[in-house]
C-alpha cells in the first residue's frame, strides 16, 4: 500500500480528504464506517486493498473495515477480487471508469427487484391500492434500469471529451 511510505502530513492531508468525503456519503445514506472505508479507496492511490491495508490506512479496527467491505461489495460500490495463490481478499473500485462500472453493477439488482415487485404486485392483485403502488414501483425500476444504462453511455461519451 502506498500511504506507508508517506510523509505523516501527506496521509494526515489524505485523512482529512477522506473524512470530507466520508461525510457527504454519510449524510447521503451510506453507512458510516463504510463511506469512510470507501472515500479512501477513492482518495488513496494504490489500486487494490485488503482489509488489513483499509484497518491501517485510516486507523480503524479489522471488525469495522469487515462490515464496511461487505456493505460495499453488496452494493457494488466496491469489488473483491483474489490475487493467485493468495488467502486474502483485495477490494477496488476499476480506475478505468469508476462510476460507468459501479452503476453498471447495478443494473442486474435493478432487474431482480423490478420481478420481485411485479410478482408482488400480482400477489396483492392490480386492483388494489397497493397493487397499483407496487406497479408504478415495478415501472420506477424498470425506468431507473434502462435510463441508467442510457446515462451510463451519455457519461462514456462525455468523458471522451476531457
Amino acid at each position: 500500500m502506498t500511504d506507508v511510505a508517506r510523509p505523516t502530513q501527506d496521509h494526515e492531508r489524505l485523512l482529512a480528504a477522506v473524512e470530507q468525503v466520508a461525510t457527504l456519503l454519510a449524510e447521503g445514506g451510506i453507512p458510516r464506517m463504510a463511506a469512510r472505508v470507501f472515500a479512501y479507496a477513492l482518495a488513496e492511490d494504490s489500486d487494490r486493498y485488503t482489509a488489513a491495508d483499509f484497518a491501517e490506512g485510516l486507523r480503524i479496527s479489522p471488525a469495522a473495515v469487515s462490515g464496511a467491505v461487505r456493505y460495499l461489495t453488496a452494493t457494488r460500490l466496491l469489488f473483491k477480487e483474489r490475487a493467485p495463490g493468495s488467502r486474502a481478499d483485495l477490494y477496488r473500485v476499476y480506475d478505468e471508469d469508476v462510476w460507468s462500472t459501479i452503476m453498471l453493477a447495478r443494473l442486474p439488482m435493478l432487474e431482480v427487484w423490478e420481478r420481485a415487485v411485479h410478482d408482488a404486485a400480482d400477489a396483492v392483485g392490480p386492483e388494489t391500492r397497493g397493487g397499483r403502488r407496487l406497479r408504478e414501483t415495478e415501472e420506477f425500476f424498470r425506468f431507473s434500469r434502462m435510463e441508467t444504462a442510457s446515462m451510463v453511455e451519455r457519461w462514456r461519451e462525455h468523458r471522451r471529451t476531457l
